[in-house]
């Protein structure tokens, strides 16, 4: 798929997530085959200010390629000029946020909440899009609530401001991640535009990865929650939709090396203190189905250090 002059092999990108799409997950993703990823999102008022933190998060690796910076904000001068300030660290694309559902987000009027005034919406898209060269991309939901549903017209807007593909949730703000996603917004949006849509919500394995493409016609999915604990997924999708194959699901022994390997990296990149605290969430989603399952996540949310996750993989084997 295009996304301007950006090309995407495979058939699914990786999902900006606040606290668990970092440079070591994104990384691990990338290597089992998702064609793409977005970083966690960064405040464009915290690069205003000149906010450390937020200039971590726009790092990209060299192993993440291609992929988007995600930037969030209400003033259009000021997503501007953090979409300027995010080319140093060489994204291939740059992502607007119009999605995120969290009350800290959507609260202050970023996220989800941008979909009430489409005007703004526009304002940003065209301002961000003036201001770099590189593709300019923008994830929605259906519509802040039940009553909004307007995804069409703000990837309509979106598209008569230059932004070069948008990727839809489908499900409103208020929902967050239930009831199930609503396909038929999804492929309303792919109907009504002619840039590149990405379809995102509940896709799990390749069987449902497949049912969004088929079901919406969209260019190209997202994989968000599915992913946790399940980087092979990316995988399984490419096998599926590329071959008509289902590959087997990964050995114990395969899954304890790759979670190995993955807080190995989280421990690298942020230290083992900070990286073993965020070590935990993820080894529970590793986790998930094991036998003795609640005692493991319980060990696994008492690790402080690389050899207390080497204690827990023992117990895991027996």
């Amino acid at each position: 798929m295009q996304i301007g002059s950006l090309t995407l092999s495979g058939y699914a990108a990786l999902a900006p997530m606040a606290g668990v799409a970092d440079r070591a997950f994104r990384e691990l993703c990338m290597r089992f085959g998702a064609g793409y990823c977005v970083s966690e999102m960064v405040s464009s008022k915290g690069i205003a200010y000149n906010s450390r933190k937020s200039a971590d998060l726009m790092q990209v690796s060299s192993a993440e390629h291609p992929c988007a910076v995600q930037i969030f904000g209400t003033e259009p001068d000021t997503m501007a000029d953090a979409a300027r300030f995010a080319l140093r660290y060489k994204p291939d694309a740059i992502d607007i946020n119009m999605g995120c559902p969290a009350p800290k987000i959507s609260g202050s009027g970023s996220g989800a909440a941008l979909m009430k005034d489409p005007a703004l919406c526009g304002r940003i898209v065209n301002a961000v899009s003036k201001a770099v060269d590189l593709p300019v991309t923008v994830k929605i939901r259906s519509g802040f609530d039940s009553d909004h549903i307007n995804a069409v017209e703000i990837a309509k807007i979106a598209e008569d401001n230059g932004v070069a593909a948008i990727t839809v949730h489908g499900r409103t703000r208020d929902q967050f991640y239930a009831p199930p996603v609503n396909y038929d917004i999804i492929r309303d949006v792919k109907r009504a535009v002619q840039i590149p849509v990405i379809g995102n919500g509940d896709v799990i394995d390749a069987q449902s990865a497949k049912r969004l493409y088929e079901y919406t016609g969209v260019d190209y999915i997202m994989v968000g929650r599915g992913a946790l604990g399940n980087p092979w997924i990316f995988s399984e999708i490419n096998a599926y939709l590329g071959e008509d194959k289902l590959i087997e699901r990964p050995s114990l022994d395969e899954k304890l090396r790759v979670l190995s390997r993955h807080i190995a990296d989280l421990v690298a990149y942020k230290g083992e203190a900070v990286g073993m605290r965020e070590a935990r969430k993820h080894t529970a989603y590793y986790l998930k189905g094991f036998k003795n399952a609640a005692k493991l996540r319980s060990l696994a949310f008492s690790m402080e250090t690389l050899d207390d996750l080497q204690d827990l993989l023992s117990a895991i084997r027996g």
